[in-house]
């Protein structure tokens, strides 16, 4: 998948600037006329697609334990930020990921599936903050430093869940999405299609985005009441402010369709964008565009497919750094929408390192047709193959597990072994050298390797024999209600942990659809440690109910507690009892080992 963000482009004979982000995979031809595409999505069709990949935080470090929704799929990141899912049954034309974490805003990612090939995102989730206060009975304005603000009437904000009106303390979080930020594909939602209010596909050229969400005063999810509207304002960038309409269009994403809708129109107020919005969600100001199908295959100078290549689409006019980007699947190939009548720089480079060097570099035309270049070749002094064998405690070979490089200490690939331990592939890398670290991990006995540090050179890279041994990654919830006992253990079942701060606990959550199983608990954090008895705060479960009490304390032994990143372990017994009616004293049991991801 490829996106590519844009700044100029000569549109209608006239030159203005905007930018754009286009997500690459794979569709079905487009129908022109007058220049503009008339082709109605179809959101029924669905096929069966993979997705793989990682996610950041704000500050590029990996978000373990956050929740993956694809299809009717949910996986957990592991330490790593990583998550996959294969042979999912998705819209064909719209597949959505959709990846939660508390304290964030959702990371949705959409793309244009194709049978037998594979998509690969890096996502960056956005923090969620209260910015401001507003009282729901005479309404008020919150106002931030980059020039969003979000106004709203008096009387105007309802309970979601009930509609009922709300007239307390309404927490406003907010998030101004640059659309001149280097890394716009990773933080924004969707890949800039859009749905117009003809029905019709466009592709969008975003001036700016906001995501807004409002919570009361007991964290409920509030709305803006029907018959109302709240006034959104965005900044325009300077650098587009010149060539900004005087209206344009606004756009609210859908979450379920994974796609932008049109609705109601903003305002250029000075440097500003003005519309009234009718709802919170994520919110764009763009304009739509048509677009055409590309695609083109990576690879070496032997012919060999190139994985996780760099790929950039630009417009050659621009003068500042406004870019997007998408990677190559396993085979070396990346497809999908872009800007139609446009003269475009296609550029290689490897992520992560040799910033602002492109290994490869073509200029491309665009008209009103699809566009396909076939193979592109690397030149062989910027490839590194690496070789070697994954092997486990018993020096056997690992016939299913993975190799995890670390690039310059923030970005991450992961590639599979075949059948009988041995590895090989293909590496972008600078020009003559690159140091990486290497970790082996074994999913069949849960085993992870220490941090092997290597020199990747142009050529060949035989790293011998490396061990999946030392470092234990099983995670479990095993819980028994009076006698009978369950058993949460990946990648079946769900677990996660994170921080309550209200009730100052470590809270563990473990989840099997298949057999019924669930257990939520929570456990004081007041001097935690390895060795330490801690007090259960609460505990509930498929079989006793939700919420339960817990009659007399019951004390939790912490057997393991290390930094973030590694393992919270423990146990405990004693009796609960189920909601009224009708007060059931059950007897549980429950021992745990889960990642810590806070």
């Amino acid at each position: 998948m490829l996106s590519t963000l844009t700044k100029k482009i000569l549109y209608s004979d006239i030159l203005f600037i905007f930018t754009a982000v286009l997500f690459f995979s794979c569709q079905k031809n487009l129908s022109f006329e007058n220049g503009n595409s008339i082709q109605l999505p179809d959101l029924s069709t669905k096929i069966n697609s993979s997705v793989s990949g990682f996610v950041t935080d704000e500050n590029n470090a990996a978000v373990m334990g956050a929740t993956v929704q694809f299809g009717t799929s949910n996986i957990i990141t592991d330490k790593y930020g990583y998550f996959e899912a294969k042979k999912v049954q998705v819209v064909k034309e719209a597949a959505v990921v959709t990846v939660t974490k508390p304290g964030y805003f959702k990371g949705i990612k959409t793309y244009i599936a194709k049978e037998g090939k594979a998509t690969f995102f890096r996502i960056k989730l956005i923090p969620k903050t209260t910015v401001g206060n507003i009282n729901g009975s005479s309404g008020g304005t919150v106002s931030l430093a980059n020039g969003l603000s979000i106004k709203l009437p008096a009387g105007a904000v309802v309970n979601a869940a009930t509609n009922a009106a709300y007239t307390g303390t309404v927490n406003v979080s907010a998030y101004w999405i640059n659309p001149e930020a280097a890394d716009l594909n990773q933080i924004m939602p969707g890949d800039l299609r859009g749905i117009d209010n003809n029905g019709s596909m466009k592709l969008l050229q975003t001036f700016g985005m906001a995501a807004v969400e409002l919570r009361g005063a007991s964290g409920e999810l509030l709305q803006i009441a029907i018959g109302k509207k709240a006034t959104l304002t965005l900044t325009i960038p300077s650098s587009l402010s010149a060539s900004a309409p005087a209206t344009i269009p606004l756009w609210y994403f859908d979450e379920a369709k994974g796609l932008w809708k049109e609705e109601g129109r903003a305002v250029k107020t000075g440097n500003t964008y003005v519309g009234d919005v009718s709802h919170f969600s994520f919110w764009s100001y763009g304009l739509p565009g048509p677009f055409v199908q590309f695609d083109c295959t990576v690879k070496d100078a032997a012919g060999n497919p190139v994985p996780d290549a760099l790929v950039i689409i630009e417009y050659p006019s621009v003068n500042n750094n406004t870019w997007g980007w998408g990677y190559t699947d396993p085979s070396g190939y990346i497809s999908g929408p872009i800007t139609a009548n446009a003269q475009l720089t296609l550029k290689v480079f490897t992520y992560g390192s040799c910033p602002g060097i492109p290994l490869y570099s073509q200029i491309i035309t665009t008209a009103n047709s699809n566009i396909s270049l076939g193979n592109l070749t690397i030149a062989s002094n910027n490839i590194a193959t690496v070789t070697g064998t994954l092997k486990n405690c018993a020096g056997q070979p690992v016939t299913n597990g993975c190799i995890i490089i670390e690039v310059g200490n923030e970005y991450y690939y992961r590639y599979n072994v075949n059948s009988n331990g041995s590895f090989s592939f293909n590496r972008v890398i600078c020009p003559g050298s690159t140091v990486v670290d290497i970790i082996g991990q074994d999913n069949t006995t849960l085993q992870e390797g220490f941090i092997n540090n290597y020199t990747l050179v142009t050529g060949n890279n035989n790293i011998g024999d490396l061990l999946t041994c030392g470092n234990s990654i099983q995670e479990y919830v095993n819980y028994t209600v009076n006698g009978t006992p369950f058993s949460v253990v990946p990648p079946i079942g769900t677990i996660r942990g994170y921080d309550s701060i209200a009730i100052n606990s470590r809270v563990i959550y473990g989840y099997d659809s298949n057999i019924n199983a669930y257990a939520d608990f929570g456990i004081s954090k007041l001097n935690i440690g390895p060795g330490s008895i801690q007090n259960l705060t609460f505990f509930s479960c498929a079989q006793t109910g939700y919420p339960s009490t817990i009659p007399a304390p019951i004390s939790v032994n912490i057997t393991e507690y290390g930094n973030i990143g590694q393992f919270i372990s423990g146990n405990f017994s004693g009796t609960v009892t189920s909601a009224a009616p009708p007060n059931t004293t059950y007897t549980i049991t429950c021992n745990f080992r889960i990642k810590r991801n806070y």
